[in-house]
């Protein structure tokens, strides 16, 4: 361990894995994804419990993947990219994405995760995404469950989830009241669990996306692109014409063939120190919010009545980026009774319309009302 560097990582509910490597970048961009959200600390040896190590190693990419192709592996699409995985007597998996030149192997009885790959952003990509991956596992067999949720906080820590199908606004609002005084704790998804008498609220730490009119109409279109011109890099999954649009200070939303928006991309950090949208490590439910876009529309209250159900909660049945390949995940999990706990809360459904000024004016005061 001596010439390798470490972070640890741990949830404010003490679930922990640590990514270490022989470069620095690998687990730099591990505290850069969790250190917002989660507790990210430099690590020294010895090393105990969940480990992900990652290298870049070329050969040891090759050995690994000699392995896999050989022995009619199966096939998942994992993080919109094609891998090929065998799992090997007394549960272990190898696996390899050829197109992203990486290769994994997985150890559950020494809880050790193996990668080594070709790229040096692709390497701490796949490590930051697993060690998420593992620390997932542990929530999950402790009675988490996940939501399908946008979730900002006050500074008491009272929570406001915001749920919906996609496109119905959750980001959209999360970051509409994170720019005016919230504290931001997801965009996307968080993990909820019951207790000490309320439904405890953790964050999904992930890249956040938002769109050219959203970014433009908060007045961050040119500090973002001002920093992109000073050599700035943002999140590598960013598409190349959003960059260019972005540096050549073009806002028109751009669309790819399949009428997907294609949007700017943030780090963790970057939503803070980029956008002024300061993160929260953990809240308490107090409320919730069902929004829906219609752009042609006024920003209204609706009566609506919208509770939560099954399509709201990740499962392993309905992940659709990361399916559990290497058996991180458990069987079974989730306490019981969240769904009723949430179903008592303060809520109101809502339509948005384009009007980011008239949105954000409905949205604090229907934040504030429900919250008290």
């Amino acid at each position: 361990m001596t010439d390798r560097t470490a972070t640890r990582i741990a949830t404010a509910d003490g679930q922990a894995v640590t990514v270490t490597s022989r470069s620095a970048t690998v687990t730099d961009w591990a505290a850069r994804y969790f250190g917002s959200w989660w507790n990210a600390v430099p690590a020294e040896p010895p090393i105990s419990g969940a480990l992900v190590s990652a290298d870049v190693d070329s050969d040891e990419y090759e050995d690994i993947a000699a392995t896999v192709l050989p022995h009619d592996p199966d096939e998942a699409d994992y993080a919109c990219s094609p891998m090929l995985h065998i799992r090997h007597e007394g549960g272990s998996v190898t696996a390899v994405q050829s197109g992203e030149r990486l290769a994994y192997h997985w150890d559950p009885a020494l809880r050790r995760l193996r990668i080594a790959g070709h790229d040096e952003t692709a390497v701490a990509t796949a490590a930051a995404r697993l060690a998420r991956e593992i620390v997932r596992g542990m929530l999950l067999a402790d009675g988490w469950q996940i939501l399908h949720a946008s979730a900002v906080t006050r500074d008491d820590g009272a929570t406001l989830l915001t749920l919906g199908d996609k496109g119905a606004g959750k980001t959209t609002t999360a970051f509409l009241l994170a720019h005016t005084g919230w504290r931001l704790l997801a965009n996307d998804r968080v993990f909820v669990r019951t207790g000490h008498g309320h439904v405890r609220v953790l964050p999904w730490p992930s890249a956040a996306a938002c769109g050219f009119g959203l970014l433009d109409a908060l007045g961050l279109f040119e500090p973002v692109a001002d920093r992109l011109r000073a050599g700035e890099p943002m999140h590598p999954t960013q598409d190349q014409r959003v960059t260019d649009a972005l540096l050549a200070g073009r806002r028109e939303p751009l669309w790819q063939a399949n009428g997907k928006e294609m949007k700017p991309q943030f780090f963790p950090d970057q939503l803070d120190a980029w956008l002024g949208m300061p993160l929260a490590t953990e809240g308490r439910a107090a409320g919730l919010l069902f929004p829906r876009i219609t752009p042609d529309g006024e920003p209204q209250l609706i009566v609506e009545p919208r509770r939560l159900g099954e399509a709201d909660f990740f499962t392993a049945g309905t992940e659709d980026r990361y399916p559990d390949v290497f058996g991180l995940l458990p069987l079974t999990g989730g306490a019981s009774g969240v769904a009723d706990r949430l179903g008592v809360l303060p809520h109101q459904a809502l339509t948005l319309g384009h009007d980011t000024a008239a949105n954000a004016a409905l949205l604090g005061k229907t934040a504030a009302g429900l919250l008290g």
